[in-house]
């Protein structure tokens, strides 16, 4: 590989950021492409599909072979609370295979004895999230009830693009925190892409099955995102 490619592709990787290394097998030149880089004709098409796979492997494009190793950042879940849900949560993410982190001021509640070998910040999101910041291959699940800790951190997940947000609270609560997100300068479209209440439908009550039903909800948003993308280049193909 041209160690330019490689400083550029864990450059990348370092930033969290999703990109493709493609070699010409004809010639064996590299080349480092990002999400969302424009690359015209078929070989663009192919490269849409392997970024929505997340599947390496070779191609052939007018005549000409080409290998696609694709590196994806790992999904992440930022939780916004250290409460019972997130204790719950906590096994059950790791085993999913999501990379979590848990961030509350609350000091008291924030401990390790309560949550062993999860990444705990007892910080305010608006410290945290400028040192690790939220991007689109990110969930982002508020549990606190408490605006001065939300708010922030929905407004950053929605300027981030990530592809779950999801807060708790009843209907009622949630009318409320669309105002003040509005007032905060959020359209109706982007406050939209809210869930709330919080996770699948499946008539959770306990911690524990609201855990259960978060989850769920984030591996349906991120499955989800390839599908609409596919989809959308279906249209446009």
């Amino acid at each position: 590989m041209d160690p330019y490619c490689l400083k550029k592709l864990n450059i990348e990787r370092q930033a969290r950021r999703a990109a493709l290394l493609l070699t010409d097998l004809g010639d064996g030149r590299d080349r480092v492409i990002r999400e969302g880089d424009p690359v015209a004709g078929q070989l663009g098409e192919v490269i849409a599909k392997a970024f929505l796979s997340g599947q390496s492997g070779v191609a052939a494009v007018d005549g000409r072979s080409f290998f696609l190793n694709v590196h994806l950042p790992p999904p992440r879940l930022v939780v916004i609370g250290a409460v019972h849900i997130s204790q719950a949560l906590a096994p059950m993410a790791r085993l999913a295979g999501y990379d979590m982190e848990i961030i509350d001021p609350r000091t008291a509640f924030a401990t390790p004895d309560r949550f062993p070998d999860v990444r705990l910040l007892a910080e305010w999101p608006q410290d945290a999230l400028k040192a690790r910041p939220l991007d689109a291959y990110t969930a982002v699940a508020v549990v606190t009830h408490d605006p001065k800790i939300d708010d922030y951190a929905l407004e950053q997940a929605v300027k981030a693009g990530c592809f779950y947000i999801g807060a708790l609270g009843s209907r009622k609560t949630h009318a409320k925190r669309v105002e003040r997100l509005q007032a905060l300068g959020l359209d109706e479209q982007s406050i939209a892409a809210i869930h709330a209440p919080i996770g699948l439908d499946i008539g959770a009550a306990s911690p524990a099955e609201i855990a259960v039903a978060v989850l769920a909800e984030v591996i349906k948003a991120f499955r989800a995102r390839r599908l609409r993308t596919a989809q959308t280049l279906e249209k446009t193909a």
